[in-house]
């Protein structure tokens, strides 16, 4: 019984990541890409993807607010990021960003997105 117990909590720890991570075609569009200009509200540092949030105005003027799911965070500080690279109040532009196929304001970065910072320094995303 002891056996079988330990074999069972070995299963359920390998099976139990499996279910966090997701595939980019099972949530994202590639071919609805959109250029997105905002200003952030909140950015999310966390395994297995980082998030910023961020509110645009959308074709009418309205304000929206999208989150933009970018690589691991690991990745990013390869990359050149920093936990402060951005913050609240920043105003961004994510270039080619791919769109939620869901509808909502959802968006993926896939290995050509980038973010390009007040600055215009261009920070890759994946």
């Amino acid at each position: 019984m002891k056996r079988l117990a330990i074999v069972g909590m070995i299963l359920l720890g390998t099976l139990a990541p499996l279910g966090a991570h997701h595939s980019f075609d099972a949530e994202y569009d590639a071919s609805k890409i959109q250029n997105l200009t905002g200003t952030v509200t909140k950015i999310d540092w966390v395994n297995p993807h980082a998030y910023i949030y961020f509110t645009a105005k959308d074709a009418k003027g309205d304000p929206q607010t999208f989150r933009v799911e970018l690589g691991p965070p690991y990745a990013l500080t390869r990359g050149g990021w920093k936990r402060d690279t951005v913050k609240i109040g920043d105003t961004i532009t994510v270039e080619k960003a791919a769109m939620a196929k869901d509808g909502s304001n959802a968006a993926g970065a896939s290995y050509d997105t980038a973010l390009i910072l007040a600055s215009g320094q261009r920070m890759v995303m994946r």
